[in-house]
Formats: structure tokens, C-alpha cells, sequence
């Protein structure tokens, strides 16, 4: 297995992308290298430490594809209309849209996919504020996402699915106290070289002392 090349930190946060067209389809992934990325994924914070996460690892080339199947229904119940007027859409927007059709229709054939979730005690998301349900979790997530990316991976970050949550849900046997919070199709990438990717910049951004009042920067 070729070591991938040791990134320094501000790489790591800075071109770390969700790689939609660029996995490696053929190229098997180890489970216990997923696995390794997890347990680092578990030093991420959450709430008074109660660590509610689970982690679903799907191998399984019938789990998969029963699980891409529902994930490609959303997709395109969502993504329908956007997809018929393609031609009008901005340059950035159809390069997405057609990224994330790629990655739908190939879903079935990423190696491994990465489902995490989070036990409540009812199974019940609260009606106000969720921040701090969701931020006991999706850190842990993107922290899984960084970790593979040192050891060479890629991931690409999707919530589709969620628009079908509990059809995904079934299939996967899950108890109806837990809830999932994105999928996290993970493959070896086609190539190495990631940049940054397209950002508004901090001066349109950044909010100083206040929205209106102070020096807005």
C-alpha cells in the first residue's frame, strides 16, 4: 500500500474536498483503516461527553446497492427539476449538480460508505433549537472526513438520503431512537492534488462586533 504523502495541518483543513467524480471505483478499501479513521473521529467533542454517536460501516455490495437505490429516488425527487433546466444554471451550480448525478448514479460501486447517527432518548429531534444535538455529532463526522484524508482517502459529504430517512432506516435495522446525520460515501481518490476550493472571501463575510454596528471587516 503506497503511504500517502504527510500533509501539515493547514492542508489537511484547507483541501480536504467532497469528492464526487475523482473515487477509485475498483480499488477495495480496507475495513480496518475505516475503522482507524473512526477512532480518531471519536475524540471529537460532543455534549456532556454523553458520545450518543454510532457508526454504521457498509461493505456489503447488496447493502449498498439496496441503500444507493433510495439514495438515488431522493435525489432526483429533489433534484428534478434543476436537472431539466441544466443548460440555464451558472457554471459553478451545473458543475455540482452534475457531480452529485454522477455520484448518485455510481453509488452502488463506492467501496465502502460511512452512515453516522445519533441515539435520543425518543428517537425525537426537538421542534427549536437542534445546534447542540447536531454538534454532538457532525463534528465527530468531518473529523472522520479529515482523518481519511491523511491516510489517502477521499469522502464525499451527502445528507440526501435523509429525505427518505427512515426507508434507509429499515433497511439498515436500525432501532427508531436513532436518527442519522449524513452518508459518507468513502473510496480511494483517482488522483492525489487537492486545492482549496471556491470561497466567498472573510470580508463578506466576517461580522465584527455586531451585524451593522462596529468595524464590519
Amino acid at each position: 500500500m503506497t503511504t500517502p504523502p504527510a500533509l501539515s495541518g493547514e492542508e489537511l483543513l484547507t483541501t480536504t474536498r467532497s469528492v464526487r467524480r475523482g473515487l477509485d471505483l475498483e480499488r477495495p478499501v480496507d475495513p480496518e483503516l475505516v475503522k482507524d479513521c473512526l477512532r480518531i473521529a471519536l475524540q471529537a467533542p460532543n455534549g456532556n461527553n454523553r458520545q450518543r454517536w454510532h457508526w454504521l460501516m457498509l461493505t456489503d455490495p447488496r447493502i449498498r446497492a439496496r441503500v444507493a437505490d433510495v439514495y438515488r429516488a431522493a435525489f432526483h425527487d429533489r433534484n428534478a427539476a434543476a436537472l431539466r433546466r441544466l443548460d440555464e444554471q451558472p457554471a459553478g451550480t451545473r458543475s455540482v449538480l452534475t457531480g452529485a448525478r454522477l455520484l448518485a448514479e455510481r453509488l452502488h460501486r463506492v467501496p465502502v460508505l460511512v452512515v453516522p447517527c445519533l441515539e435520543l432518548p425518543d428517537g425525537r429531534l426537538p421542534e427549536g433549537n437542534q445546534a447542540g444535538v447536531w454538534g454532538s455529532l457532525l463534528p465527530a463526522a468531518w473529523s472522520y472526513a479529515l482523518a481519511a484524508r491523511s491516510r489517502g482517502l477521499v469522502t464525499a459529504w451527502t445528507a440526501v438520503h435523509l429525505d427518505r430517512e427512515r426507508e434507509v432506516a429499515e433497511l439498515l435495522g436500525l432501532p427508531p431512537t436513532v436518527r442519522q446525520g449524513a452518508l459518507l460515501p468513502t473510496a480511494y481518490p483517482l488522483r492525489t492534488a487537492f486545492r482549496p476550493g471556491p470561497r466567498r472571501p472573510l470580508e463578506e463575510v466576517l461580522h465584527h462586533d455586531g451585524w451593522q454596528g462596529g468595524d464590519r471587516s
